[in-house]
């Protein structure tokens, strides 16, 4: 009894170590759901539905964007880290859901260093520092001279509390010491009718989203948050330029997948991300955005993002930062 017992578990076991490199070889056979864990409309939609066009293509199956916003990316993230880890539910997002979230939200509900298995980097554009018209300031350096001569006066809007620009935000107010109002929004849309409703002053925020703006001259750009200047903003210098290092900060794009999805599934989708992206007519939709693409492997994702746990968590626990 005993010996078929253990014959029993021990086919039991080779049936499921067959099953998996089987599984990795059909995939994908249905549709993929891609989450972007933030409202429709702002820059990671965007990007998340050019690219998924295109990753459809590649891999022969149905792409569906699924938009899940909340809690700074905070719930899309909890939504795919629960997810079966079969490569059939992805998260395409920035920080904050992947870096920051459980360190500004002690109720979030997973841990991103744990909960994730990193696929690529997609893509990066800068940030541009823009203000309303009326605000008496042209450059970084005016910002700071401003908010000292007027503490709590100046408000800053971001996409959302624990969202990469907040943690910007946070880290002048620091490195500046100066009381500066954050207004958090409830995603891109409600930031832009707020900065330009004149309910804030200044915003930080990728191209894609304030240049249109600025070239309807209803917002004027002060500075790149990159080292770089952009070819369309030619004459605004950057932040390292106007000497302001510490603000470097592109936005950048990433997919991840559950934790527990097959390092062969892993690698397909990275190389199908990567075949997507070379597209030319993909590169120039992303372009047209300001976004660039920059993809690696997954191991280099993986790194990229504890690089920036551990930079923006020192922020988050030195601005004492919590989501309530």
């Amino acid at each position: 009894m005993i010996r078929a017992l253990a014959a029993a578990a021990l086919c039991a076991g080779l049936a499921l170590a067959a099953a998996a490199p089987a599984d990795a070889q059909t995939y994908p056979n249905r549709p993929i759901k891609v989450v972007v864990p933030f409202p429709p409309g702002g820059p990671t939609d965007g990007m998340a539905r050019i690219i998924s066009d295109r990753l459809g293509a590649v891999l022969g199956q149905p792409i569906v964007v699924e938009n899940k916003g909340g809690a700074g990316g905070g719930i899309g993230g909890k939504y795919v880290a629960e997810a079966e880890g079969d490569g059939y539910t992805i998260l395409m997002s920035p920080g904050g859901s992947l870096t920051t979230g459980p360190v500004i939200n002690p109720n979030i509900g997973y841990d991103p260093a744990k909960a994730f298995a990193p696929v690529a980097q997609l893509v990066e554009m800068p940030i541009i520092v823009a203000v309303t018209p009326d605000l008496p300031v042209k450059s970084i350096a005016d910002v700071v001279a401003y908010a000292k001569a007027n503490p709590g006066k100046l408000k800053w809007g971001s996409q959302g509390f624990g969202t990469a620009p907040h943690l910007l935000i946070e880290l002048f107010k620091l490195e500046n010491q100066v009381n500066i109002v954050h207004v958090p929004y409830r995603g891109t849309g409600p930031m832009l009718n707020g900065i330009l409703g004149g309910e804030v002053q200044i915003v930080a925020d990728p191209s894609t989203t304030v240049l249109p703006h600025i070239q309807a001259d209803k917002l004027r750009p002060i500075a790149i948050a990159g080292e770089a200047r952009i070819a369309q903003l030619p004459n605004v210098p950057t932040v390292v330029e106007a000497g302001f290092p510490y603000m470097v900060s592109p936005f950048w794009l990433a997919v991840t997948a559950p934790a527990a999805t097959p390092r062969e599934i892993v690698a397909k989708l990275n190389a199908a991300f990567r075949e997507a992206l070379a597209v030319p007519e993909t590169q120039k939709r992303l372009a047209a955005l300001g976004a660039e693409v920059k993809i690696g492997t997954p191991e280099q994702v993986g790194k990229m993002l504890a690089d920036e746990r551990t930079k923006w968590s020192k922020v988050v626990k030195e601005a004492n930062l919590k989501m309530e």
